[in-house]
């Protein structure tokens, strides 16, 4: 029967006079290698429902452009804009312009509020919002979402409970609202709102049917005075302190309740069978006189046994053992504050790179941001993560995040190690298990010697991880394999498994000795960069291939081909000081360009610090990266917009600054990413405690010099100090301060 299927879609194709959709699948597959899985059936899933929001969208947004909309949409949809986007072939509109926004919660629990630049809060994944506006009896408004920029301040409070706190002001007309999540009887967003005007006006706290992604249906709304609470979708609650003194309430065929603020009805009650119901709680305001309301939404119950602790208490168990960072610049202070507290919040019960778009696992994601957890000493909170991933291995031994890649393997295997090696806690039997069985998956895994010359001894053509391109022979997964398997060798061999660490060190081998082979048959005119896979000119893709270098230091600093490989990613695809990913992500990527920077502070090259800051100026202001951030609008692009393994980098990145390993040479490099502006100003810098290869280390800095202090297990490796400007200072000890020449050439 699935024979007749082309034939079946052919006959119709002509019948109805359309392309046939079995030629076009056929003519899109030539761009790819021939490939087990055209691609993964997660991620067309995923695109279905992306789109089909997108759908519902073009038939909401344009035609109802009256209505009060977020802040992507009244960027995307205003002709004088610079985020327009046309929409006459545009079948879905979704947003490209202005994915950002800001996660709020507590440590161990997975409930993510998440509130967009101009305050939009949205308290329940993939749910209706709520929106804050001021409307005078004069009609002067104030509406966040219309405002430009210039009028909104956004900041991250974390001292210590995460809050997002959203400034606008037009006029006399100011309007602050605070988002955090508190424990109490559940889990508890909690907003505040102060508004103050100069002229009689409602506070307008307003329930809209969108989100952050577009349209997300309201169907049923009801106020219950008796307990001052607004009923949505006869599920949740909005809680308020005080009583509102007006309610207003719309369905789809009367337009938005925005045009109906100035009745004098009191409205307790509305359905609305297109899913777009609308609804205002009012509150007075009286001339010179600041009112501050708030209200509280329900968002998980608290799980069973979990200990009643405030959010300050839970944030300060969470944080206080963390690895501390004291420089002078404010800016860069508060970001790897901020990516501290991004990364805890999204490692709950496992690690998800996002707290929205990408709230689910994949093994690539979690093991980078794994890797964070460790150097900022959180062991006990890298384990029960790692400890979950058995269960998530296949049984034929594949840790599958999505059909059709196969980076996994190798990522496991190196985080794994990495923690061990790390923390010096032995793998618990059930992970060891899982860990051979990865080796023996990757042994079968790999093409047979006699495939076409440049991809015998690699990985299959597979689903491009990291958004490489069509299927292909990527050496990502390929270094990825081999840098996993030598790690684990390692440990195999410091517990006495010679058998396995002996099986695992000679595939691990193999594989770096086929990925040798396949290189040096690219043609020479081609250079010596290393390309995406094998066939493939030199493109943006070739970013893939620079994770031999960092993290799994597969080669020694300045080798060749990944000089070559970084020079061209530098001269040929940069925006706004910022690696542009041209494939999907279509944006500057602020974790792949801190990639590239971890490998110039690898070759001691001082262009490493241009990258750091350019990344720094890319952070939203509250502290936070986008997967892909617009090259022009500046805004969110691709992916999630408050992404985890960004924030894990720029951790990476802060810390090699003060303390980097050189694992295979047994060397431990300090100081060498410490920028001028840290250092010239007198101020004390501080790093650590972080965890490394060799124990536990903390550098300080003063006018008096750098001092290591470190609690090392077994034999110290060899330190050195290696600070921009000064002269090096090779076979450092604990415990001494020593003073810093700088060097005169």
């Amino acid at each position: 029967m699935s024979r007749l299927i082309p034939w079946f879609t052919r006959i119709l194709a002509r019948r109805y006079q359309v392309l046939d959709p079995a030629g076009v699948l056929a003519r899109i597959r030539m761009f790819a290698q021939p490939s087990e899985v055209a691609e993964p059936l997660e991620l067309l899933r995923a695109g279905i429902i992306f789109h089909a929001r997108g759908l519902v969208n073009a038939k909401a947004i344009q035609h109802n452009l009256d209505w009060i909309w977020p802040y992507w949409v009244e960027r995307q949809f205003n002709p004088q804009d610079i985020s327009f986007v046309p929409r006459a072939f545009s079948f879905s509109h979704i947003n490209l312009t202005h994915r950002n926004w800001t996660a709020v919660g507590l440590p161990d629990c997975d409930a993510y509020p998440i509130v967009d630049p101009h305050g939009l809060t949205t308290p329940l994944h993939d749910g209706w919002s709520i929106d804050f506006w001021i409307v005078t009896d004069t009609k002067r408004k104030l509406i966040p979402s219309k405002l430009p920029d210039a009028l909104v301040n956004q900041s991250l409070r974390f001292d210590p409970v995460l809050e997002v706190e959203t400034r606008s002001q037009r006029d006399d007309l100011v309007l602050t609202s605070r988002i955090r999540v508190e424990r109490g009887e559940g889990i508890r967003m909690i907003g505040e709102l102060e508004a103050s005007t100069t002229e009689p006006a409602w506070l307008v706290v307003a329930v809209r049917p969108y989100n952050p992604e577009g349209i997300q249906f309201i169907q049923r709304l009801e106020f219950v005075e008796a307990d001052r609470a607004l009923w949505v979708n006869d599920s949740t609650p909005i809680l308020f302190r005080d009583p509102p003194d007006a309610l207003r309430m719309a369905h789809y065929a009367e337009g938005d309740v925005y045009h109906g603020l100035d009745e004098t009805r009191r409205e307790t009650e509305t359905r609305c069978d297109v899913g777009m119901a609308t609804a205002a709680v009012l509150f007075r305001l009286q001339p010179g006189e600041p009112r501050r309301i708030s209200f509280t939404v329900p968002i998980a119950p608290s799980a069973p046994g979990s200990p009643q602790t405030s959010a300050a208490e839970a944030w300060t168990a969470a944080t206080e053992n963390c690895a501390r960072l004291k420089i002078g610049d404010a800016r860069m202070q508060f970001l790897y504050d901020a990516a501290v507290r991004t990364v805890l919040l999204l490692s709950a019960n496992a690690f998800v790179p996002g707290p929205y778009t990408y709230r689910r696992f994949w093994f690539r994601d979690a093991c980078l941001m794994l890797h964070s957890l460790l150097v900022l000493g959180c062991a006990d909170r890298a384990q029960r993560i790692l400890e979950t991933f058995p269960s998530k291995q296949k049984l034929n031994g594949y840790f599958e995040s999505q059909e059709g890649e196969w980076d996994s393997n190798g990522q496991v295997l190196w985080i794994a190690s990495r923690f061990t090696t790390m923390t010096d806690r032995p793998w618990s039997d059930k992970l060891e298990n899982a860990l051979r069985k990865a080796v023996v998956w990757l042994r079968k895994k790999r093409l047979p010697e006699n495939a076409k010359p440049g991809t015998a001894g690699l990985l299959p053509a597979g689903f491009s991880a990291e958004h490489l391109g069509p299927n292909d022979f990527y050496y990502w997964d390929d270094f990825w394999a081999a840098g996993g398997l030598l790690a684990a060798a390692k440990i195999w061999k410091r517990r006495g498994a010679d058998t396995t660490a002996t099986e695992a060190s000679q595939l691990g081998n193999a594989f770096l000795g086929s990925i040798a082979e396949s290189l040096s048959l690219i043609p020479s005119k081609r250079g010596k960069a290393i390309p995406a896979a094998p066939s493939r000119r030199m493109d943006a893709g070739a970013v893939g291939s620079m994770v031999a270098d960092y993290p799994l230091q597969l080669y020694p600093p300045r080798d060749e081909r990944i000089e070559a490989t970084l020079r061209y990613l530098r001269d040929h695809c940069f925006q706004r000081g910022g690696f542009f990913q041209e494939m999907i992500h279509s944006g500057i990527n602020a974790y792949l360009t801190l990639d590239l920077a971890q490998t110039l502070l690898r070759n001691e090259d001082p262009a490493f610090a241009e990258l750091i800051r350019s990344v720094a100026n890319l952070a939203s202001p509250t502290g936070q990266w986008p997967e892909a951030i617009h090259p022009l609008t500046l805004g969110g692009c691709m992916g999630d917009g408050q992404h985890g393994w960004a924030a894990a980098e720029w951790i990476m990145m802060i810390r090699n600054c003060f303390v980097r390993e050189e694992e295979d040479t047994g060397e431990l490099i300090l100081g060498s990413g410490i920028l001028p502006e840290w250092r010239d100003n007198g101020d004390e810098l501080h790093f650590g405690p972080t965890l490394t290869a060799w124990g536990e280390v903390t550098v300080d800095l003063n006018t008096g010099g750098l001092q290591m202090n470190a609690s090392w297990r077994g034999h110290p490796p060899r330190v050195r100090i290696a600070m921009p400007g000064f002269l090096p200072v090779k076979d450092v000890l604990a415990g001494i301060r020593y003073r810093l020449q700088r060097d005169g050439s």
